[in-house]
């Protein structure tokens, strides 16, 4: 493991791929990176780990039990560790759409500056 953790997370999500190629072939079923994003192949994949990664983070909503304002009663489990398995089972189908799109942990980081500047002008405008 390097000093950063991104890059590691980056290293093990590619490794998964390249072994899930090999052993259950079809699972991604294009070259990763991929080589042409107007392809409706390649938008399919997009899509399909995108709504995937979505699909999890909604396992993870039926862990919050307390949320609508009109119960009166209060769920008083929540299984914080489960709550957050299905976190990362999102964060690695977005990780796995930015490795296929050819976006690394660099490239990710620099987007991800932007738009923090972009966000943080929109406030102090009033926006």
């Amino acid at each position: 493991m390097s000093k950063c953790k991104l890059k590691d997370m980056f290293d093990l999500r590619k490794s998964f791929i390249q072994r899930i190629q090999i052993e259950r072939p079809g699972s991604y079923p294009v070259p990763v990176p991929l080589e042409n994003l107007s392809e409706k192949r390649s938008q399919q994949v997009c899509r399909d780990l995108a709504l995937r990664g979505v699909e999890e983070m909604f396992e993870a909503l039926q862990h919050l039990k307390n949320w609508k304002p009109h119960k009166i009663t209060e769920d008083k489990e929540f299984n914080k560790e489960e709550f957050l398995e299905e976190i990362v089972d999102a964060f690695n189908y977005f990780m796995a759409l930015l490795i296929v799109v050819d976006v690394d942990e660099e490239k990710l980081f620099k987007a991800y500056l932007k738009k923090d500047q972009k966000i943080r002008k929109r406030l102090d405008e009033g926006y």
